[in-house]
């Protein structure tokens, strides 16, 4: 018996032990690494996804992505504009804080890290396909090509339904990038669709989309509620939708890899819809995004609305964060936005980290097309259902001067109807409107009026409002030591653009210049 009670003891002592061992392994053994899916469609306002409510538009794949992680209903670009906005998501720094990447068609500075640099550098399989940082040149301090996203997969060709869509085989590049992977290798990959920016092919969502004007109730109140407009609305919500099908091909392929739940996966918009009034100036259309991400081994309590203010500073801070890494080992300049990751960690809905409750906004020089190459400098703020602007230097045309086709507007069957509208003498209001000049100051109670047609900064019971977020906004930039607010904002017209320079007076003195993003009816006679 005594000899039993030994043997027992002993088995006992050996099968807690190796559980004991078990654990500890477990304990230490290396977690996997997440892998990260950003995609980034060109040029699409926030409630344009069908997850946002809007019935004419069929976004499954954004909608599944929004359903199996967050829906987030406060996104905000500070710049809406495609090359500061995506300068931005790749360093988590504000436009101000970018030196000659606050501007569009800029040179970007050789001093900044991208993140996508960075985590290559520790082990990520990285590059991206479509469209990358741009427009704009990248290069090294050796005056080389310089690749901000690593490396292109672009090889793969598609037949496109339109002459408007890329013949980028997304969903196929996504795949091979996956396959010349190692199989413990984490990934980094950027999908940057090519859609919905211009041009299209008039009458597309009518003819391919399956589309009709009777969908279209009314547009927003700023453009004519004409059949043009409609159907110029329509063909931008068909390449959104074939934006959104390229989508869900990369997350088929990921589930059938076993890779979907250990990748998080990012889906948004570089600024707003290419149209008048919207996409390059500062308004709730232009720079509210469209925002959801699903992680499925990172976000507690999937399906949630999240009300948290969200800037686009805050990706690359989050993307280090559940990577674990540090901006600053990884040679990165510090990063302004702040990590999501509380919110993934959370399971409440709505507003999770209350003292957040503002994001801001501004721009420089967008297109080229002013007098000696200047921009349109904006500050903002977006807070408790007002967005606060200054526009700095007010006398410039905001859209670019009408002598050479309002450039900061894309060419469109939209804004030719209004310039003729204007031009003909029947409606000078939506010229007004959507290029006409801009007051010092503007509030708008965007809870209410998200079309900002009713400025109130100079409304009497709003003064303490406006004083107080402008004290905010003001504040916030001087300790981000943002060069406008300390008196040497001129220092953004002086950085050089990357082509075009010089163009309005090179056509003002009679040479045959081309802005190819806008049409030849687009150029009015000189105005005041």
């Amino acid at each position: 018996m005594k000899k039993i009670i030994v043997t027992l003891i002993a088995l006992i002592t050996f099968i807690v032990g190796s559980m004991l061992y078990a654990c500890q392994f477990k304990e230490t053994a290396p977690v996997k690494k997440p892998n990260i899916l950003f995609c980034l469609a060109d040029d699409a306002t926030w409630k344009h996804m069908s997850a946002y409510g809007t019935d004419w538009i069929a976004t499954p794949a954004f909608d599944k992505v929004a359903d199996q992680g967050l829906l987030f209903s406060n996104a905000y670009t500070p710049n809406a504009k495609c090359g500061p906005s995506r300068s931005i998501i790749l360093t988590g720094r504000n436009t101000w804080q970018l030196e000659e990447a606050a501007n569009h068609l800029a040179y970007f500075p050789t001093k900044f890290k991208t993140y996508h640099e960075a985590l290559s550098e520790k082990g990520y399989h990285v590059g991206y396909t479509g469209k990358g940082w741009a427009p704009g040149t990248a290069l090294n301090e050796d005056g080389s090509k310089r690749e901000l996203l690593v490396k292109a997969y672009n090889n793969m060709k598609t037949e496109p339904p339109t002459t408007g869509i890329s013949n980028i085989d997304y969903v196929a590049n996504f795949k091979s990038f996956l396959d010349q992977k190692t199989s413990d290798e984490p990934f980094c990959f950027w999908y940057g669709g090519h859609e919905p920016h211009r041009s299209y092919e008039y009458g597309t969502g009518v003819r391919l989309g399956n589309k009709t004007l009777a969908q279209l109730n009314s547009v927003f109140p700023y453009w004519p509620q004409s059949d043009v407009v409609k159907n110029d609305v329509l063909d931008y919500a068909y390449e959104l939708e074939y934006f959104d099908k390229q989508l869900g091909g990369m997350l088929a392929i990921l589930e059938e890899r076993g890779e979907l739940e250990n990748t998080i996966i990012v889906v948004t918009s570089d600024n707003g819809m290419p149209f008048p009034r919207v996409k390059g100036l500062s308004y709730e259309h232009s720079n509210h995004l469209p925002l959801a991400i699903m992680w499925k081994n990172g976000i507690k309590n999937p399906g949630r609305t999240i009300e948290d203010y969200v800037s686009f500073i805050d990706f690359a801070a989050t993307f280090l964060d559940i990577t674990g890494y540090d901006a600053k080992a990884l040679g990165m300049h510090p990063i302004q936005g702040k990590s999501l990751k509380p919110i993934f960690n959370s399971d409440k809905e709505d507003v999770i980290e209350p003292e957040q409750d503002y994001t801001l906004l501004g721009q420089e020089r967008h297109d080229v097309g002013r007098p000696n190459d200047v921009g349109y400098p904006i500050r903002g703020i977006v807070k408790d259902g007002f967005l606060y602007l200054i526009n700095y230097e007010n006398d410039r045309w905001p859209a670019g001067n009408p002598e050479t086709g309002y450039t900061n507007t894309d060419g469109s069957p939209t804004k030719t109807e209004i310039l003729e509208l204007n031009r003909s003498g029947i409606n000078h209001e939506y010229w007004k409107l959507n290029f006409g000049k801009h007051t010092k100051e503007e509030l708008y109670r965007v809870s209410t009026d998200e079309n900002c047609l009713y400025n109130l900064a100079e409304n009497e019971e709003l003064q303490n409002i406006k004083g107080e977020l402008k004290h905010i906004l003001e504040s916030e930039l001087k300790t981000q030591q943002d060069p406008r607010i300390f008196g040497n904002g001129a220092v953004f017209d002086q950085y050089p653009p990357d082509r075009n320079a010089h163009f309005y007076e090179r056509y003002m003195n009679g040479e045959d210049v081309k802005a190819g993003w806008i049409n030849d009816s687009d150029f009015e006679k000189k105005m005041n």
